[in-house]
C-alpha cells in the first residue's frame, strides 16, 4: 500500500511559497530601491516570465521521458540557489537581467515538477491536493507578513538574502521527498500534440493566458501601487496576506465545492471575480474597505482558479504526459 509523505510534501510547499511570499510583493520595491525606473523594473520582472514560455516544458519533457522527476527538481533548485546568492551582490541593470532570466529558468522548472510528483503520490485526488497545497499558502503568509514588518525596520537590501534562505529550505525539503515507485519506471512514449489540438483544451489555455495577463501587472506593481497611495509596507504585507488567507479557505473547501458545483462553473466564476477585482484595484485604491474586498477576491482569482485549472490539466494530461501538462 502506498504511503503518502504528507509532511514532506507540505514542507516543500511551505518553503517554496515562502520564497514567493518574499519575492512577489517586495522584489519590485527592492529594484526601485536600487534606482531602477518603472520601465526597467517591468523588463527585469518580465525576464522571469519569458523563461516561463520555455523552461517548464523543457524540464518537464526531460522528466516525462525519463520517468524521474525528483533528480531534475533537486538540480533546478540547487542551481537557483546559486543564482539567488549572486543576486545579493548585483545591482546593475544588465547583470540583473541575466540573473532574473536564470532565476526564471530554474524556478519555473521547480513547481511543475513538484506538482507532478504530488499528484503521483495523491493518485489524482483534487480534494486532498487542496488540503496539501494550503501549506504553500501558509508559507506565503509567513514571509509576506513577516517581511513586510521587517522591511519597515531594516533596509530592503536584506531581501535577496531572505530569498536565498527560502530557496535553500526548498532544496532541503525536495531532497527529502521520494519519487513514487511506479514513476521510476521509464514510461511509454506519449505525444502531447493530439491533446493540445482538442477544442476544449485550446479554449482552456486561452483563458489561462488572459488570466496570466491580468495578474502580471498585479505581481509586478501592486506593492508599488499601494505604497504610492500612502500604504505602509506593513499594511502592504497585510494586504497580500489577506488574499492568501482567503485562498486558504478555498483550498480547504474544494472537496465540498466540487461536490456541489461543476468544475467548469467554478472556473468561470473565478474569471467573473477577476473582472470585479481588477476594477476595484484600479479605481478604488483610496478606499481601504474596497481594497480589502478586492484582496479577498484573490480567493477566486487565484485559489479557485488554480485548483480547478490543475484539475483540468490532471484530467487531460495523465500518465506520461503529467509533468508536461503541469508545465503548460
Amino acid at each position: 500500500m502506498h504511503t503518502i509523505p504528507y509532511a514532506r510534501l507540505a514542507a516543500f510547499y511551505f518553503a517554496y511559497f515562502a520564497f514567493i511570499g518574499a519575492f512577489s510583493p517586495y522584489f519590485g520595491l527592492y529594484l526601485q530601491s536600487l534606482g531602477h525606473s518603472a520601465a526597467a523594473i517591468g523588463v527585469l520582472l518580465a525576464a522571469m516570465q519569458v523563461m516561463r514560455l520555455v523552461a517548464p516544458t523543457l524540464w518537464a519533457g526531460m522528466a516525462d521521458r525519463s520517468g524521474r522527476h525528483a533528480p531534475l527538481l533537486r538540480l533546478a533548485l540547487a542551481l537557483v540557489c546559486v543564482v539567488a546568492a549572486a543576486l545579493c551582490f548585483v545591482s546593475g541593470f544588465w547583470p540583473l537581467l541575466a540573473l532574473m532570466a536564470l532565476l526564471g529558468f530554474f524556478t519555473n522548472a521547480a513547481l511543475p515538477l513538484f506538482e507532478a510528483m504530488t499528484f503521483a503520490h495523491l493518485r489524482d485526488d483534487i480534494g486532498r491536493y487542496g488540503r496539501l497545497r494550503v501549506w504553500g499558502s501558509a508559507g506565503f503568509i509567513a514571509t509576506v507578513s513577516g517581511a513586510g514588518a521587517a522591511l519597515d525596520i531594516w533596509p530592503i537590501s536584506l531581501l535577496p538574502w531572505l530569498l536565498l534562505a527560502a530557496l535553500a529550505a526548498s532544496l532541503a525539503c525536495a531532497m527529502a521527498v521520494p519519487e513514487v515507485a511506479a514513476a521510476r519506471e521509464r514510461p511509454a512514449p506519449a505525444a502531447v500534440g493530439p491533446v493540445l489540438r482538442r477544442p476544449e483544451v485550446i479554449a482552456f489555455f486561452l483563458a489561462c493566458f488572459f488570466m496570466a495577463v491580468a495578474h502580471g501587472p498585479l505581481y509586478a506593481f501592486y506593492s508599488i501601487h499601494l505604497t504610492d497611495h500612502a500604504y505602509a509596507k506593513t499594511l502592504v504585507g497585510a494586504m497580500w496576506s489577506l488574499g492568501v488567507i482567503a485562498e486558504i479557505a478555498v483550498f480547504l473547501a474544494m472537496p465540498q465545492l466540487t461536490r456541489r458545483f461543476a468544475v467548469r462553473a467554478l472556473l468561470a466564476f473565478s474569471f467573473a471575480c477577476g473582472v470585479v477585482r481588477f476594477l476595484l484595484i484600479g479605481w478604488a485604491v483610496d478606499s481601504l474597505a474596497l481594497t480589502l474586498f478586492a484582496q479577498l477576491l484573490h480567493a477566486a482569482t487565484f485559489g479557485l482558479y488554480h485548483a480547478t485549472a490543475v484539475s483540468y490539466i490532471n484530467r487531460w494530461f495523465a500518465g506520461a504526459l503529467r509533468a508536461r501538462g503541469q508545465a503548460l
